[in-house]
């Protein structure tokens, strides 16, 4: 079953999913939401595509060695772009989790890559 192979980076890319949106949320609730506006767009954009990576991995998709590349720079993006607003505690936490996610998704990216029929 492709799912328990993936399994890591499937619960990396949902916990990281979590803390953008509750980062994007928390942000909107800050004084100054104008200089939060590129880090609400990149937990949006973030928590997306790591729903769509989750869910690829979970069927096994012929897509996961090129989702889970993208999902790692955009994780890496995102994280870059909470570590500037670092003081704030949601943004602290979300940046842990894109790079914890951003690290299983290369890992999971080369594997797939590098044999996808072993990996599905």
């Amino acid at each position: 079953m492709a799912h328990a192979n993936y399994e890591e980076c499937i619960d990396a890319c949902d916990a990281c999913a979590q803390a953008c949106d509750h980062c994007a949320t928390a942000c909107l609730q800050e004084s100054d939401v104008a200089s939060l506006a590129e880090c609400i767009r990149l937990d949006m954009d973030c928590a997306a595509l790591c729903r769509l990576t989750s869910g690829a991995m979970a069927r096994g998709s012929s897509a996961v060695a090129d989702l889970c590349a993208a999902c790692a720079r955009v994780c890496d993006r995102c994280a870059q772009e909470c570590e500037r607003h670092s003081k704030m505690a949601h943004c602290a936490a979300c940046a842990k989790a894109c790079r914890a996610c951003a690290e299983q998704c290369r890992s999971m990216s080369g594997a797939a890559a590098r044999s996808p029929a072993a990996i599905a």
